[in-house]
């Protein structure tokens, strides 16, 4: 089956208000999807189950998942012809003119600063959402562009008729399980990538990407029989460069409980702060809105691929919800003792700019 068949398929199932997922894997040519045959919505009792799951950030709520066996598979290789032209935008922004949104958030920063400085935690990630016109409802093209725009990225579009429509590019792998090996990574800090990956980082950035290997390394250090981190280099994703240390090891065994895995992972300091418990209630508390699935996770979850079983979550960074001619786009950054509040709002910025560049 080639690419345009898949899209035709996905119309159809968009068309019948039928669930589905479509993705392509960092680094890959092919697009693989989920077509769901009913339209229930199904929610994760067993991380034993095999799927697609789609799961939000705070783990009180519902995590929902696309069933393998209710649902019908494809896969395409991507070819050369099958793809729009490739998108290269001015790196340039401007802080757009929303006082409200910049003086709410700048106030939001000031206020992890302050928990911080009263030794609440060390870190705390910090989000907004900002809302973006989008009257062209042509989704497969935004997937499209996506795609074409973040080569290193798991690029999505995920639809469920009781919760609506997510498209987004993330460059942060959760946990790829393969029989009783793991991979993970430790990504954070952020700046905007202008021809080149020799750049210099602050000793803001390099203590907060610090924070998070050191807490993966000790958390998971328990769970399994075997661990080991690379170098931390500098990492491009699109417009974006962060700092990454890669993580992987073996488990006890191929039976491991992988939901174990996931609890001490979700959701990462990157995404929340550390500690993680009294970060993510400051979060919860102190941000004016929900979440919802942005810094969730995703991806594949037992899925047998050769004869093994594999699993391949992300985080759900770099992320839009679409619904009523609009776009809701949803990006934070990690806050520690060092952070400058201007400067946080200025890298929420950029993150936007990277995805309003492709729905315009």
């Amino acid at each position: 089956m080639d690419v345009s068949a898949i899209y035709a398929k996905i119309q159809s199932q968009l068309d019948k208000q039928l669930p589905f997922v479509v993705y392509r894997k960092s680094g890959e040519e092919e697009v693989n999807c989920f077509l769901q045959n009913d339209d229930q919505l199904y929610e994760m009792n067993s991380y034993e189950t095999s799927g697609f799951v789609f799961a939000p950030f705070d783990s009180e709520n519902k995590t929902i998942i696309i069933p393998t066996n209710i649902s019908s598979c494809y896969r395409a290789v991507m070819r050369s012809e099958s793809k729009v032209e490739n998108y290269h935008y001015d790196q340039s922004f401007s802080v757009e003119d929303d006082h409200k949104a910049k003086k709410d958030h700048l106030k939001l920063v000031q206020n992890g600063i302050k928990a911080i400085n009263d030794g609440f935690f060390k870190k705390v990630v910090l989000s907004r959402k900002e809302e973006v016109s989008f009257p062209k409802e042509d989704y497969l093209e935004v997937f499209q562009k996506l795609i074409d725009s973040y080569a290193d990225a798991f690029v999505y579009y995920w639809f469920h008729p009781a919760v609506g429509i997510w498209l987004g590019a993330t460059p942060e792998t959760l946990v790829t399980i393969r029989e009783d090996q793991f991979f993970t990574m430790a990504l954070a800090g952020t700046q905007t990538y202008e021809s080149s990956l020799e750049v210099d980082w602050g000793e803001k950035e390099i203590e907060e990407q610090a924070m998070v290997t050191d807490f993966v390394l000790n958390e998971l250090s328990s769970k399994v029989n075997s661990i080991e981190k690379s170098n931390t280099y500098t990492y491009r994703a699109g417009t974006l460069l962060h700092l990454r240390t890669d993580i992987k090891g073996f488990l006890k065994n191929k039976d491991s409980n992988v939901e174990d895995i996931i609890k001490v992972l979700h959701p990462t300091p990157a995404v929340c702060g550390l500690p993680k418990k009294t970060a993510k209630s400051f979060i919860l508390q102190n941000e004016s809105y929900d979440r919802k699935y942005y810094t969730g996770f995703l991806g594949e979850l037992h899925m047998n691929k050769n004869e093994k079983t594999e699993s391949n979550l992300y985080v759900n960074l770099r992320c839009m919800e679409m619904s009523f001619g609009k776009a809701n786009i949803y990006v934070g950054g990690g806050i520690t003792k060092d952070s400058i509040s201007e400067k946080e709002w200025e890298e929420t910025v950029r993150k936007t700019e990277t995805m309003k560049k492709v729905l315009h």
